[in-house]
């Protein structure tokens, strides 16, 4: 019974959970920004983008703040998709301040 519980454990910690995958998939490139998810999915490369000393006087509670990689497909089609207003750049980001329907 004691090695039954000792190779669970070990199969256990070679897992990953799909929550470290994604918080290493969309790690911010700097300490100007925190990222809170991805803004059309999960696995979205626009991230919706929380409170730091740099975006303190981008939010807005009227509008969501988005980070995408500056000029990436995501950003371009993000822009296409939504009514964006482009508010900084940082770190290979765009920021873009998008009204809540």
């Amino acid at each position: 019974m004691k090695k039954l519980f000792v190779l669970c454990l070990a199969l256990a910690a070679c897992q990953e959970t799909p929550s470290e995958t994604v918080a290493e998939a969309v790690a911010p490139p700097n300490d100007d920004l925190r990222f809170v998810g991805g803004y059309r999915s999960a696995d979205d490369e626009c991230q919706l983008t929380g409170e730091t000393a740099f975006t303190v006087d981008f939010l807005d509670h009227t509008a969501d703040l988005v980070s995408c990689p500056t000029r990436s497909d995501a950003a371009l089609s993000l822009e296409d998709m939504y009514d964006v207003r482009q508010v900084a750049e940082t770190g290979g980001y765009t920021l873009y301040s998008i009204p809540r329907g």
